[in-house]
């Protein structure tokens, strides 16, 4: 072998372990891929995925309701350039930067608890939008989530305290009571009427400014909303599913078992959707991936937020086999669904 003949092989066998190499190491990625679908109709481990606590009157059902999800690459995972070009290229993947999906100070364990306290989220919200939705009263009230240590409100009130009126005026929403505090100067002293352990009891905090905005008084605590359920929902879904994304179809599967009749018709419908517990129905990511995967178990309605529509008609689905459906409510989402039921080819609203 010639000198130059070596040196052209050496040079070879280099550049072919640097390409391997460079192909093997980690980039600032994280993929999206289509992930499992379940009928929130169904039962999963012999258990219903979404049943009632005794002496609940249900109804049959037919069909699916199916919730759908994304396949992400783990918090502790990495994906290599050769996964990240064999993602670009896969029409029903995606690829987006590490950081939009897990927050350089983020650690594993706090985005595994976020996307389960998400799910958690969801369920709630779906669970009054859903009872409500099936002609159930679900009283709603203000609960005290937490108290600052150092704050005015320290040794007064508690975690778990219903604030029931501020100043004597009856307070229903966390908003309610925070327009009636800072409508207070710093200083001020306020009166809460609170509901602790079934007992109503008065309190008074004195207020102090925020530090931030001195011209505005606090009382040191969070607030969250609470309900009163009627009926007892139970969940049984993984905990390797997270996220808030499942609560349309949640609240859908809560009123088809609650009201007569079949919501579905016998189709197999898929959808998506965060939900609020007044029924609004809030944009999600990951909308063709979620597609996708509710065309390949067999779906042919798929429900999908208002918010999402221009996203949703660039997946790479059959837009004949899979019937694009807009939904901004859970009534509007029910709605649709009967009237498709009655008429398969009903004029329901779409993103196209």
């Amino acid at each position: 072998m010639t000198r130059r003949a070596a040196t052209l092989t050496v040079a070879s066998l280099l550049l072919v372990v640097l390409v391997s190499a460079a192909f093997l190491l980690p980039v600032p990625y994280v993929t999206l891929q289509p992930g499992p679908t379940l009928d929130t109709l169904a039962t999963t481990a012999g258990k219903p995925l979404i049943g009632f606590g005794p002496g609940v009157k249900t109804y049959p059902t037919t069909g699916s309701l199916a919730l759908t999800t994304v396949s992400v690459t783990r918090p502790d995972a990495k994906v290599g350039l050769a996964q990240a070009f064999q993602a670009w290229f896969d029409g029903d993947s995606a690829i987006l930067p590490r950081d939009l999906i897990y927050p350089p100070d983020q650690t594993v364990a706090q985005s595994q608890q976020q996307t389960q306290a998400q799910m958690s989220g969801s369920q709630l919200t779906s669970e009054v939008a859903g009872l409500t939705a099936a002609g159930y009263q679900v009283p709603a009230y203000v609960r005290v989530t937490s108290v600052t240590s150092d704050g005015p409100a320290a040794g007064v009130l508690q975690p778990g305290d219903r604030v029931r009126s501020v100043d004597g005026t009856p307070v229903t929403t966390p908003e309610d009571v925070v327009k009636a505090v800072t409508a207070r100067k710093p200083g001020d002293t306020v009166t809460l009427g609170i509901e602790r352990n079934g007992a109503q009891r008065s309190v008074r905090v004195t207020t102090v400014a925020d530090p931030q905005n001195a011209s505005l008084p606090r009382v040191g605590i969070g607030l969250g909303a609470g309900y009163d359920f009627p009926v007892n929902v139970v969940y049984n879904v993984s905990s390797r599913i997270g996220g808030p994304s499942a609560g349309t179809m949640f609240a859908l599967a809560i009123y088809d078992k609650l009201t007569p009749g079949s919501l579905t018709g016998g189709q197999s419908v898929a959808g998506t959707g965060e939900i609020a517990a007044d029924g609004t129905v809030g944009p999600i990511g990951g909308i063709q991936q979620k597609m996708a995967a509710a065309q390949d178990a067999g779906a042919t309605v798929f429900l999908a937020p208002a918010a999402n529509c221009a996203e949703a008609l660039g997946a790479d689905v059959n837009f004949v086999q899979l019937r694009l459906v807009k939904i901004t409510s859970l009534s509007q989402a029910i709605s649709s669904l009967e009237a498709i039921d009655q008429n398969r080819n009903a004029n329901v609203p779409t993103c196209g």
